[in-house]
């Protein structure tokens, strides 16, 4: 079963994220704040992580560069409801897998989450 963590200050968007997407088997865990993604990712060791751009304090470039040392092969989606090019081309380059624009489909979110998984089975 494979693990998903949710990093968003937003807690409606973590509750969201995490109820809809038990529903479809994964194991989720979920994050307000960079300290609290970082602890989760040592310790659970997600899959994948749904992480969103603007976080206060450690932004999301900063936990992704973070999760990347820790572990490369973590699969990241960049979420942000801002269209700023430069930051999700930088965090493209940091290895984040692809990037959804708030407010999501969340259909198309989860299209994407499965397709991502099924690549890392296929690589492994």
């Amino acid at each position: 079963m494979n693990k998903i963590l949710v990093v968003d200050d937003q807690y409606g968007i973590r509750v969201l994220l995490s109820e809809i997407l038990q529903k479809d088997g994964y194991v989720m865990s979920d994050a307000a704040n960079g300290a609290q993604a970082l602890k989760l990712v040592e310790k659970d060791r997600p899959d994948l992580v749904l992480l969103d751009m603007k976080i206060p304090g450690m932004d999301g470039l900063e936990i992704l560069r973070r999760i990347k040392e820790h572990d490369e092969s973590i699969r990241v989606i960049m979420m942000t409801a801002y269209g700023e090019l430069n930051l999700i081309n930088e965090a493209m380059s940091l290895g984040a897998v692809t990037h959804f624009a708030k407010p999501f489909d969340i259909d198309d979110i989860r299209e994407v989450i499965r397709k991502t998984l099924e690549m890392e089975e296929i690589s492994k």
